[in-house]
């Protein structure tokens, strides 16, 4: 979810759920231990619990990181091995390290032995030509021997060459079988499953095949007002949180960005799929999208494309009213 993920994106989604782990963006190891700490992992207490994922295959590297995220307070610590994108081929890590389960294995126990945070792994089922049973039984196994419990698995082969990061993660056919096979192999360890899950009715029936978690991430990034419904569903707590309420919920976290300088577009681009399947939802897009943009853009904004899916909403109503009492009058 690289630039998908950021604080902003993180902040708005903890106002819909306040239960389920929220992961950065990837980040690089280099430029954790190089670059500017607060912006690439500054976020907001609200947003616990919250993981910090990385991108590398340096074991004293990520030894480093791994230990700043528990400086910072992160609440777990994950590593990459499955994106695909150009960028992390050309710098050997990502899913490129499918292909090196022994190495993948030295980075996680380097990490673990640096913090006392929790440290995962997220991984695709293989790479190109490889057979997926081989592929990840034997990366799940050489980390299990370093000490790592919990892996989140991306049910589908990412091919490095052929087929574009995009293409990644919709070609290549989904193997959750084998996924729920990895669980039942190995019982003991936290395994969650990832990719083309679109719905939480999905996500319930993977957890009551045995699985332990799910993650969802074009789904939460596009509808994320389905997030709205996981505390209650998976989490037996609390009621349901609907879009505008975590709009409004959202609103002081957006008051304080644009008085410390953030654009607004930083933030709305993150909120255009909020009203999905209501009506005013596409005005809710338009407005966000076109007038958010513009400079000296603020909250009003927000509250022009609120109030567009309300009119909307009344709108449907007071047909559906007219058309009951037409019924009745007949």
């Amino acid at each position: 979810m690289m630039d998908w993920t950021d604080r902003h994106c993180r902040a708005f989604h903890r106002t819909l759920t306040r239960r389920a782990l929220l992961y950065t963006e990837m980040v690089t190891a280099k430029a954790v231990i190089h670059g500017d700490r607060e912006r690439l992992l500054g976020y907001g207490d609200a947003e616990h619990p919250v993981a910090l994922q990385l991108g590398g295959s340096d074991p004293d590297e990520l030894a480093q990181c791994a230990k700043i995220a528990g400086d910072w307070g992160y609440d777990e610590v994950n590593l990459n091995c499955g994106c695909p994108s150009d960028r992390v081929q050309s710098g050997a890590f990502g899913a490129c390290l499918m292909r090196e389960p022994d190495l993948v294995a030295d980075c996680m126990r380097a990490m673990i032995g640096a913090t006392k945070v929790p440290v995962t792994v997220k991984c695709r089922i293989g790479v190109d030509d490889q057979e997926p049973r081989d592929s990840l039984f034997a990366l799940v196994e050489a980390c299990r021997k370093a000490g790592v419990v919990s892996f989140a698995v991306h049910a589908r082969k990412a091919w490095l060459k052929g087929l574009s990061p995009k293409e990644n993660r919709d070609v290549p056919p989904l193997d959750y079988a084998l996924v729920h096979e990895l669980k039942r192999a190995y019982p003991d360890l936290i395994i969650a499953v990832n990719g083309g899950i679109g719905t939480l009715e999905e996500a319930r029936a993977h957890l009551a095949q045995g699985l332990d978690g799910v993650m969802l991430g074009r789904a939460a990034y596009h509808e994320p007002a389905l997030l709205g419904q996981v505390d209650r569903l998976f989490f037996g707590a609390g009621a349901d949180v609907g879009p505008f309420e975590a709009l409004t919920a959202y609103r002081p976290y957006m008051a304080g960005q644009l008085a410390a300088g953030v654009p607004l577009a930083h933030m709305t681009r993150h909120m255009l799929g909020v009203m999905h399947g209501l009506p005013g939802a596409r005005a809710f897009r338009r407005i966000m999208t076109v007038d958010s943009i513009r400079p000296g853009a603020g909250l009003e904004v927000l509250d022009r494309a609120v109030e567009a899916v309300r009119a909307a909403g009344a709108a449907v109503d007071a047909r559906r009213e007219a058309y009951a009492q037409a019924g009745n009058a007949g």
